[in-house]
């Protein structure tokens, strides 16, 4: 890995965070302010933290900062529950969120283990 946009982690949690902004601006979602602010920051917080991690100086700092996003994946899950028993969302659209989430979160451990056993420690894992 030598570019943030290489991380499948990051680029999964980037399409989840863009279902999110479609999904509250339907409009009875868009008017809850305080559920809208809470999971557009969540899901975004996710990638934003995948992205701050990789920018470290090395695996076990990126490693620290990847247990961050796997919790901001589960808050935004939580809230999607909110916004389907709200009836915000549809039963369909509310799946489809969650798969995301539970793909990133996925994708995000397994990092996670390749950079436990990775030989790789230094700056940008190649040294």
């Amino acid at each position: 890995m030598t570019r943030l946009e290489e991380i499948k982690a990051w680029q999964e949690a980037r399409i989840l965070c863009k279902m999110i902004k479609v999904l509250t601006r339907k409009k009875d979602f868009s008017q809850d302010f305080a559920l809208v602010r809470q999971i557009r920051k969540s899901s975004g917080s996710a990638m934003d933290n995948i992205a701050e991690g990789f920018e470290r100086d090395g695996s076990r700092e990126f490693i620290q900062f990847l247990s961050i996003p796997k919790a901001y994946v589960a808050d935004t899950r939580n809230h999607l529950y909110r916004a389907k028993d709200y009836e915000y969302i549809t039963y369909e659209e509310f799946e489809e969120a969650k798969e995301q989430s539970i793909l990133v979160a996925k994708l995000v451990a397994g990092l996670i283990s390749y950079l436990r056993k990775s030989p790789l420690k230094g700056k940008k894992f190649n040294s």
